[in-house]
């Protein structure tokens, strides 16, 4: 086998692994349903793959990495496009770090770095699969959740608000008052259990003062 074919043939086995790794890495976020999914992850793997390929034949002898120290930029650009603010709470997040997780994942892999790579995708589908049950323990236990109540202009009700919060077993923060047209609303940080949480939504939801609420 020649050289010429020996090395393109290695630069194959680094996509060909970019591409395994952006379908592992997919396929949980596509099972998900989120917004960066199944061909999206393999393109951004297999694109940064690229990318440091190009790096190493076409950066000089002591800068290959002129061109992969650009990927960095690239994809906290596109990770910036998949947060989004949900109402009250910000989305998205975990959707960014995957992408940009990907994305070292196949500069890795374009680098020849196979077992580092394989090692990293292990890493990866353990805290995206596994650690969301330990996250959901913790969030039963102890989870903060900003809530806005919009009610009539009355002092009674905000009262009532607040006592019910404490009844429901939850502690409040940075409280920040809004008034237009006649329509107040109050916006809470609320830290509580989650059955704590759920009492408190089922008490908004029977008060009739309350106008609406995000939560």
């Amino acid at each position: 086998m020649t050289p010429f074919v020996s090395a393109h043939l290695n630069d194959c086995y680094s996509l060909l692994v970019a591409l395994l790794i952006g379908a592992f890495v997919g396929a949980e976020r596509e099972y998900r349903s989120k917004a960066a999914g199944f061909r999206t992850l393999i393109l951004i793997c297999v694109g940064s793959s690229l990318f440091t390929l190009l790096s190493l034949r076409l950066g000089s002898p002591n800068s290959h990495d002129r061109i992969a120290s650009n990927i960095i930029t690239g994809i906290g650009f596109i990770g910036a496009g998949v947060i989004f603010r949900d109402g009250v709470n910000i989305a998205g997040l975990t959707t960014a770090t995957s992408i940009w997780v990907t994305a070292a994942l196949g500069m890795a892999a374009g680098a020849g770095e196979f077992v580092l790579a394989g090692i990293g995708l292990v890493l990866v589908i353990v805290v995206l699969a596994l650690f969301e049950k330990l996250q959901q323990v913790i969030d039963r236990l102890n989870h903060m959740r900003p809530c806005r109540i919009q009610f009539r202009s009355d002092k009674s009700t905000l009262a009532a608000i607040e006592k019910g919060i404490a009844a429901c077993g939850l502690s409040s923060a940075n409280r920040k008052f809004v008034r237009t047209d006649g329509i107040f609303s109050v916006t809470y940080q609320l830290t509580g259990k989650e059955d704590a949480h759920s009492r408190f939504i089922d008490y908004l939801l029977s008060n009739d003062q309350v106008d609406g609420f995000e939560y």
